[in-house]
């Protein structure tokens, strides 16, 4: 890791299967911001498709790693965003609450932790999703819940960045 923390901000999905296309969404979202107010320095902006070890290989060296993911919930609310943040201890997603993926980010967590791979601090945003069939497009409640998702992770990156003392 290089003087300045880098922080990562992990989109997990796949746009081709419709709610499962959040993380990718938010992402795009944060670098159009990113055109217009810049995020933070060090902050990099990484697709993933929710594999395990693709997962440690991007939040491994980070101070701040936070990850947003759509997630299925019994019984769900589609676009209910829910905050997770990794304090030390196992991984406990919220009661009910799965990745879109099936093997995925709680998986990734505890192989991280085993192998001491674990970021600075992870914090996980996973937004209760409608529709994971093939095909493009989040559903309406998801999709509304993109710009304001994108804000609150664009200022949550901004107070860790002043936290951490901005450009040393």
């Amino acid at each position: 890791m290089t003087s300045t923390a880098r922080t990562a901000v992990i989109g997990v999905g796949n746009e081709y299967r419709h709610d499962d296309g959040l993380g990718p969404a938010v992402l795009a979202r944060l670098a159009r911001l990113n055109e217009r107010l810049p995020l933070p320095g060090g902050t990099a902006l990484l697709l993933c498709d929710g594999d395990p070890a693709r997962l440690i290989t991007l939040w491994e060296s980070a101070d701040l790693a936070i990850v947003v993911d759509a997630a299925h919930a019994h019984p769900g609310r589609p676009g209910r965003v829910h905050r997770l943040e990794l304090d030390g201890g196992p991984w406990s997603p919220t009661a009910g609450a799965t990745s879109s993926h099936g093997l995925g980010l709680g998986e990734a967590v505890e192989l991280a932790r085993a192998l001491d791979r674990l970021p600075g601090r992870l914090v996980v945003y996973a937004v209760e999703g409608a529709d994971t069939s093939p095909g493009t497009g989040l559903s309406p409640p998801v999709a509304a819940a993109v710009d304001p998702l994108t804000r609150q992770i664009a200022g949550e990156l901004a107070v860790h960045h002043r936290r951490r003392g901005g450009d040393r």
